[in-house]
């Protein structure tokens, strides 16, 4: 099992709220399950070697339901990982968090509420995001990382988004997610919406970056669920080494 990485934001939000629990978070596998600190996989399958960096112009807000930071199938985790500018906050009905209000209100910042346009109110949603010449501030994704029906909640009551535009993405695709099925095709998982997010951003590298490493994190959670060790020549593993920053001369 490789040293843990620096803890990044969805890591510290999860050690928060686990210091809060008033009983022990049990992951499937029950209470001998041991799990690597740095991606929540078991040791044998650690994932921690393969974390990869990328630069990006654009921010990631991860707001997340009360037991996301807490699930290993988590991939808003996957998201910090990649995005070096990556932030994450616990959501609640009743009170928000000062942080988050600080974050959104940076004007280095243009904030998108990413979620389907057809919840948006008339003339909320975009399907772009303005260049960095035009708004002369960087694009801060806001990413609602939960369940589907309690996305739709966060997204309803929280008005502090509700002066933000919605960005709607019009991808085709077929979520590829094997690990929480959405019973919508439809519907991404977080890790999948933040890629597309960087690709339409023009962080295309990134994006690149994120897919293939939610590839090898799926496959390795995958092999782990089923008692197999996992195959580190896959797709995934060859595009996460061709990815890899180049080193420095010398």
């Amino acid at each position: 099992m490789a040293q843990d990485p620096t803890p990044h934001a969805v890591a510290r939000l999860r050690a928060a709220r686990l210091a809060r629990s008033v009983k022990p978070f049990l992951a499937r596998g029950g209470p001998r399950g041991e799990r690597c600190a740095g991606c929540r996989l078991r040791p044998s399958h650690c994932l921690c070697a393969l974390r990869p960096t990328q630069p990006t112009r654009a921010g990631v807000c991860l707001l997340m339901a009360d037991t996301e930071p807490l699930k290993p199938s988590n991939t808003g985790w996957l998201v910090a990982d990649v995005v070096q500018d990556s932030f994450a906050f616990g959501w609640a009905r009743t009170e928000v968090d000062p942080g988050l209000l600080a974050l959104l209100a940076d004007p280095q910042w243009q904030p998108y509420v990413v979620f389907p346009g057809e919840y948006a109110a008339e003339g909320r949603a975009v399907h772009a995001v303005a260049p960095a010449a035009q708004s002369g501030r960087r694009p801060l994704y806001v990413l609602l990382d939960a369940t589907w029906s309690e996305a739709r909640k966060m997204f309803r009551k929280s008005p502090y988004l509700d002066r933000f535009p919605v960005l709607s993405l019009l991808a085709e695709q077929v979520s590829r997610y094997q690990l929480r099925r959405s019973t919508r095709g439809d519907h991404f998982c977080t890790a999948e919406v933040a890629a597309l997010c960087l690709e339409l951003g023009g962080d295309t590298r990134a994006a690149q970056t994120l897919e293939a490493y939610f590839d090898a994190f799926t496959h390795h959670y995958l092999q782990a669920k089923h008692q197999l060790p996992p195959d580190l020549d896959s797709a995934a593993h060859r595009q996460l080494r061709a990815l890899r920053p180049a080193a420095p001369a010398g």
